[in-house]
Formats: C-alpha cells, structure tokens, sequence
C-alpha cells in the first residue's frame, strides 16, 4: 500500500468521475484507458464508492474437473488473499465469459471476504445473494446475477486479470463506483487526491457558477459568462499541472 489508510478514506468521499478528473490531470498514460470499456453494474449503489488494493482471481466454473484437480484451491488462495494488506477489492475474472454458468460470490464468501479485510469485488461474471452480500457490507460491481454457484473454484491468482475491458494487476489501486471503475497507476496514487479535490473546486469556482448564475441574464450574457469561465479554468489548470484540461 502507498497511501494511509486515512488518505483512502478521502478518496472514498468522492465519486469515480470526479477521480477521474484528477487523475487525468497528473497522469502521463493514455487518458482512454484503465478503466472499464464495458457496462458494470453497481449492485450496492448505496454504499457509495469503494476503494482499495486489487487481489485477483480467475475461475471458471462450467469446468467440473477444477475441484477434482486442486481440492485445496479455496485455502490456498484465501491464504493468499490474507496476506495481502487490505483495505482490498477482489477482481475476479470469469474464463466462461460470454457465458453466465455459476456466480463465485454469494453470502458465505462474501462474509468470509469481508473478515479477510476485503471491502468488495468487481467481477466479470454473476453474483447471487445481493440482499445477503449487502447484509455483510460487500460491495459488488458485476455483469448480472445468476442462481447457483456450478464449480465455482479459484483457477489462477494473483496474476494480472482483464475484466470489463480492463486489465488490473495485483496491488493496483482502485475507484469504483455505480459509473464504473478506475484503476490507477502506482506512479500517479501520490498526488491523486489533492488533484481530485482541486479539479472539483475548479469546476465549482468557474464553469459550474456561470451555468446557474443564469437568471436575468440574455443568453448572449450566458454564453458570454460561460466562455470567460472556461478560459478561467484552463488558467487554473495551466497554473496546477501545466495542462489547460477539458474546458
């Protein structure tokens, strides 16, 4: 873990997208990657957004003969899970996919998880028992639900993992939310949040008051007042991270 605790708890108060943007405004990679390229649906849109380092897993559970093969998979990869530092996202790859055969989460690994130091999953497969897994404060980001478990079995793990579009490696840092899921580069953690709450407070002093500061005023004034908020925020931005960003 490069950030406290504390710090990532910070970061949790804000949304993915508002992350987003202040990542985008340190960050060296491509702008149009990492994070999800497909829809994910947020299963616990209540529990707000989530925040932690990613343990992986692969499994594929139309396969009987993963049980058979390795009858100590589950122990050995939740010993693997436990060593890990949490606060902790588990992201599982289903290697059924585009098929839906049997969900690895439901209410018994969702607890057991929860007490490994986990705080929630984001899955390329199927989850069951939402109102359980929600009764044991897991958070879940998934493709849809199913009903069983078929041979649900941990294949691979600790190994980098694509779901959604997006390849996450072990230890990465993730933002997910009811919008998607970001994975930050270890380089840009450091300064991710002061980045996020500045560009937040950018837009809240510039862009965002021109739009409602609209009463009593023609739309020539308007589009006027929102052009010179615009030049404003890019100011800022020039001024922060030496970028003019998207205003």
């Amino acid at each position: 873990m490069s950030l406290t605790h504390a710090e990532l708890l910070k970061l949790k108060r804000w949304n993915t997208p508002t992350i987003y943007n202040g990542w985008e405004a340190i960050t060296k990679h491509d702008i149009t990657q990492g994070f999800n390229l497909e829809e994910t649906r947020d299963y616990m849109p209540h529990m707000g957004p989530m925040v932690g380092y990613a343990v992986t897993v692969q499994f594929e559970p139309s396969n009987p003969n993963h049980p058979k093969q390795s009858p100590q998979a589950w122990s050995e990869y939740r010993a693997y899970v436990a060593s890990v530092p949490g606060p902790k996202i588990v992201v599982v790859q289903d290697l059924d996919k585009p098929r839906v055969i049997g969900a690895f989460w439901g209410e018994v690994n969702s607890n057991i998880h929860r007490a490994l130091g986990c705080v929630g999953t984001i899955t390329d497969g199927a989850i069951r028992d939402t109102d359980e897994m929600c009764n044991a404060g897991f958070k879940a980001l998934a493709r849809r639900t199913c009903v069983g478990h078929a041979y649900s079995t941990p294949v691979r793990w600790g190994i980098e993992v694509e779901v959604f579009g997006c390849k996450v490696k072990p230890g990465q840092l993730i933002h997910a939310d009811k919008h998607g899921f970001l994975v930050i580069p270890q380089e840009d953690e450091a300064r991710l949040l002061e980045a996020s709450v500045y560009m937040d407070g950018n837009e809240c002093s510039t862009v965002i008051p021109a739009a409602r500061g609209a009463a009593g005023k023609s739309y020539e004034e308007l589009l006027a007042g929102i052009d010179a908020a615009g030049r404003q925020f890019g100011v800022n931005m020039k001024q922060k991270f030496g970028s003019t960003g998207e205003w």
